[in-house]
């Protein structure tokens, strides 16, 4: 072999080491690629996941918040006859009537009892208690009758209820000044 062939099937060894490391990072930056691509599909797919679990939180909530309030409306239209109720209850008891006034309040009662289960609960608000804009709604202002009852409840005009935690009628109060 001479000198010039030696040299030729050097280069060719290097020519072919070449290529093949080219190939090599070729495939490598492929791998890579794809190494990459598949990253992201992850971090999309985690993503999408966690948006659709917390959609399915958020509908539920709403879900069982809509059956707790469900019977709301008609409740609400309900409770002018237990103001009613409560008032025939205050008159006859003025009047020797007490036959009628046990009849009156068993009917009373009974409204009550099925209101309550369906979750309705009285606001208990008290004369004499500091009034508090976020839970009382003023009807009117009358000078006090005594100074101790300055910026409080005089009289409660009409009762509160509520439902759960929400409020669904404010006691209607009198307030002195």
């Amino acid at each position: 072999m001479s000198k010039k062939d030696k040299t030729e099937d050097i280069e060719t060894n290097v020519e072919e080491t070449t290529n093949e490391a080219t190939q090599t990072e070729e495939e490598l930056s492929v791998e890579d690629q794809l190494k990459e691509e598949l990253g992201k599909e992850k971090d999309k797919f985690l993503r999408l996941f966690a948006e659709f679990e917390n959609y399915k939180r958020r509908t539920n909530k709403e879900r069982a918040e809509l059956f707790k309030t469900a019977g709301q409306d008609v409740i609400l239209s309900l409770l002018p006859v237990m103001d009613d109720f409560d008032r025939a209850i205050h008159e006859i008891s003025k009047s020797q009537e007490g036959e009628l006034l046990t009849g009156v309040e068993l009917i009373r009662n009974k409204l009550k009892t099925a209101l309550s289960s369906k979750g309705l609960e009285d606001i208990v608000v008290e004369v004499g208690e500091v009034f508090n804009a976020d839970e009382h709604d003023a009807v009117t202002q009358i000078p006090a009758p005594s100074e101790d009852l300055k910026g409080k409840i005089v009289d409660v005009i009409e009762k509160g209820y509520k439902m759960g935690d929400r409020v669904i009628r404010y006691p209607k109060v009198i307030t002195g000044f």
